[in-house]
Order: structure tokens, then C-alpha cells, then sequence
């Protein structure tokens, strides 16, 4: 895309370089280099609003929309361009988008990475022509209030700390004339990005899937819901209902709390393999339709719990999950497990409780009495801050699920059977993981193997 004016003082381009139609010019380019947008997406990148605040379905490529109104913007403008993602995974997702388009558009692109000073925050910088910047970073106050710029907050319904990041934004984007793009789609109503949406300021849009695909968008809806197999997830995330929380266990607010960006579920086998670490299994038992979930934690300095892994097995065989049970029991920094021995679970704890000591392997039973301990115990250790978990969407969406149900005879039960991946499984080993953190073990000296066996031959 070549300039039609001369370069300003200090390297920015002066406003005649882009005539009024600019934007549309752009976006006619994209389109021409098989970029494919949809009207709804070319909208959306042309749209001359100061403060945007979009809802939009997943799958309807909200991220790119809002990576490319960026670039055009700063084209536009001249300004520098900060780009707020949840975590590090997905600033890094959104600067490779940005690095895309760029090509697509025929315009030079030079992406590198700095350790950002405020704090251990890694940040990605393009540059195009002209000294124009974007810069991605993973969100937090401190960065938010680092910049002055325009600014997209990716969606915002899952940045830890929104509402620290929005007092620490917004003074300065209204004092700056910056503009604001958030673009999103919901999780629960207890968020900054629920509250903007009585917010006259800005200019709403709210887009289902059912709206995009009468727009353009190619997508079997059918085959999305039957796969996700969770009516309320399916209407937060592909119909942009923002699903009341009144009876989750454990509040998306409460999850984004604990979720710590730098964390996996692949196992940390470094960890599992010193003597100085106190690591505790979890395990909640499926074979056919549920998940087998095994569940790591590490009890660290200050009375945190940090997952150290989370293993998912899918339709395994007994052999295969003793197996790998039995792999981690004998890792020098494993202290302890409990595991759900309520139908099918029985054989697999009895086992392993024979093989390792009941001091080692606890057995629970999955009682009403001991459901409620032990998510009432989960529970009180996330509103105090103390678990760290990875920032996963099947994680989030399994925690979530969980419900606390109070029958008409004044009885509590918690129901979470609302997918095809489980009920709450993932939810159900963390929580057991903690239980077996309650009574400390030792360092492993020594695991079994079975009884001695002794040859004929030698002199005895």
C-alpha cells in the first residue's frame, strides 16, 4: 500500500497521507488480497466511533476485526496502539494476528519482543512505516496505566483485575482523546465488561451466531451446539446471553481470580521429581462418558496451592489409569493422593490403597457430607486467594458448572452433569487434591513393589 502525501516532523505521517476514504480503501485492499472479510467485519474495522463496546459470538472472528481496526487506526491517526489480552498465549495470538494482516495489506511489519520494566510482563511491539507502534501485552493495572494510546481490551470479560485495569485506563484514554475498542463475549454478569454495557458513552453492538451467519458467516451452528453438549455455555458464548450466576458454585469472578497465566496443565515433571517440593494427587475416577482427571497441586510458601500438572483421560482403560497413577505415586515429591472410590473408582482405590498404604491413598466416598466439605473447602481457599490454577477454557467451563442446589426439604446437593466432558471432573480432582493436602505426608523413603521372592540357589 504505497503513501499518497509526505512524511511528517519526527517520522509520523501527516493527516492528509489518508483522504476521508481511506478506511474503506483499505479494506477493499484486504478484501482484493484475500483477507475475506465479511460486511460485518468491514463494518465493524470502518466504524468512525470513539468508545465501541462489542459482544459478539465466538467463532465470528472478533480478534481479527478488532487487530485489523487497530492497524487502520493507527494508520489513521498516527497514535500508538496498545492491544490488552487475558494472559501471555493470548497477546501473543493477537500480535501474530496483527503481524498477518500487516502482510496481507502490503505493509512492512517488524515484530520483537522486550521485557516489559513494569513488572515481569513480556511484551510484544510492531512497528510499520513511519514509527507507528501496536503494542501487545498481557493485561494487568500496572500495564493498563503504563501507555497512553488507543487501546483494545480483548476480551475483557476474562482479564483478572478488570476492575483495577479500568480505573487505571480510563482517566487517561478521556484525557488523551484516545479511543477504546472492547470487544468480548460474556461471562456471568459480575464484570467490568457486563457494567459497560448500560454505559451511554459507549456505542454497543451485540452479534449471536444466529446474527452472523444471516450475515455471512459460514458455520454449522448445529454441529457447534451438539459438540459443546451445554445449553448454558452454548447461550454465553454463541448466543451472547449473559447467563445469571446465581446458582454456580463458583462464579467466573472467583475462577479469573485464581487463574495465573504462566501455568500448564502439561505435568511439571522438574517439580514431581525433587524430595524439597509437597506435591498431592487428586483424582476423580470416569471410564465411558466421564473424564478420569488427575489433579496436582504443589503446597508452596504462604499456604498456596499451585497446580503442578492436570491429567485428562479420556475413555482409558483401568490398566492404563493404574498405570499412570502408580508412575505418579512413586515420584519422590508426591506426598499424598485421595481418590474417589464411589462406583467405578472402588477397584482402582482399593488397589492402589493396598499397593501404597491408606496413609499414602485415601479413598473417599462421594456422600452428600463429604461433597460438601470438600467443595466448601475449594471454595473458601479461592475467595482467599490461595490456588492458582492454569488459565484454561475447559477448566473454567468445568469449575463453573458446578451447582449448588437447596432441595424443598432444605437439603444442599451439587449437581454438575451438564456435558458431554464430564461433571465437573476437573472440579471434583482439584477438590480432592486438597483433601489429601489436609493430612501432610512424609518424604517417600521407599515404594513396594510386592513380596520378596527368593531363588533356590545361595546357602541360607
Amino acid at each position: 500500500m504505497g503513501a499518497a502525501g509526505a512524511w511528517g516532523a519526527g517520522g509520523r505521517v501527516e493527516e492528509r497521507w489518508l483522504d476521508a476514504g481511506a478506511l474503506i480503501f483499505v479494506c477493499s485492499v484486504a478484501i482484493s488480497r484475500g483477507m475475506r472479510l465479511l460486511p460485518y467485519q468491514a463494518a465493524a474495522v470502518n466504524r468512525a466511533v470513539r468508545l465501541t463496546w462489542t459482544n459478539w459470538a465466538r467463532q465470528t472472528g472478533k480478534s481479527t476485526t478488532f487487530a485489523l481496526r487497530r492497524i487502520v487506526r493507527a494508520i489513521r491517526r498516527g497514535r500508538l496502539q496498545v492491544l490488552l489480552s487475558a494472559g501471555e498465549r493470548q497477546s501473543r495470538e493477537l500480535m501474530a494476528k496483527v503481524a498477518s494482516l500487516c502482510g496481507d495489506l502490503g505493509a512492512a511489519c517488524r515484530v520483537r519482543e522486550a521485557r516489559e520494566t513494569l513488572g515481569d510482563v513480556r511484551k510484544l511491539e510492531a512497528r510499520l512505516a513511519g514509527m507507528l507502534r501496536l503494542v501487545g501485552l498481557p493485561a494487568n493495572p500496572m500495564t493498563a496505566r503504563g501507555y497512553s494510546g488507543d487501546l483494545l481490551l480483548d476480551e475483557f470479560s476474562m482479564h483478572r483485575d478488570d476492575d483495577a485495569i479500568w480505573a487505571a485506563l480510563f482517566p487517561s484514554l478521556l484525557r488523551g482523546s484516545g479511543e477504546l475498542d472492547v470487544a468480548s463475549t460474556p461471562r456471568g454478569r459480575k464484570n467490568a465488561f457486563h457494567r459497560l454495557l448500560s454505559n451511554a458513552l459507549f456505542s454497543h453492538e451485540t452479534m449471536s451466531v444466529h446474527e452472523a451467519i444471516e450475515r455471512g458467516l459460514a458455520i454449522d451452528v448445529e454441529s457447534l451446539r451438539a459438540s459443546m453438549d451445554d445449553p448454558v455455555a452454548f447461550r454465553q458464548e454463541f448466543e451472547c446471553e449473559f447467563v445469571d450466576e446465581a446458582t454456580a458454585f463458583i462464579p467466573h469472578e472467583l475462577i479469573l481470580r485464581c487463574e495465573d497465566a504462566s501455568l500448564a496443565k502439561r505435568l511439571d515433571e522438574a517439580r514431581l521429581g525433587t524430595r524439597e517440593a509437597a506435591i498431592y494427587l487428586g483424582v476423580d475416577v470416569g471410564r465411558v462418558r466421564d473424564l478420569t482427571v488427575i489433579w496436582i497441586w504443589e503446597a508452596a510458601a504462604g499456604g498456596l496451592y499451585v497446580t503442578r500438572g492436570v491429567v485428562e483421560l479420556a475413555g482409558t482403560p483401568f490398566a492404563a489409569q493404574r498405570a499412570e497413577l502408580e508412575r505418579l505415586l512413586a515420584r519422590p515429591a508426591v506426598r499424598r493422593c485421595a481418590i474417589d472410590r464411589t462406583g467405578l473408582g472402588a477397584q482402582l482405590a482399593e488397589e492402589l490403597a493396598a499397593r501404597f498404604g491408606e496413609q499414602r491413598v485415601e479413598p473417599v466416598n462421594f456422600t452428600a457430607e463429604t461433597k460438601s466439605e470438600m467443595a466448601g473447602r475449594l471454595r473458601v481457599l479461592a475467595e482467599r486467594a490461595m490456588l492458582r490454577i492454569p488459565a484454561d477454557e475447559a477448566i473454567r467451563r468445568d469449575w463453573h458448572s458446578l451447582a449448588r442446589i437447596v432441595t424443598t426439604a432444605g437439603n444442599v446437593r451439587f449437581e454438575g452433569d451438564r456435558g458431554s466432558g464430564g461433571h465437573s471432573d476437573r472440579f471434583w480432582a482439584a477438590a480432592l487434591g486438597l483433601q489429601a493436602a489436609r493430612k501432610p505426608g512424609g518424604v517417600i523413603e521407599y515404594v513396594g513393589a510386592g513380596a520378596f521372592a527368593f531363588g533356590r540357589e545361595g546357602a541360607w
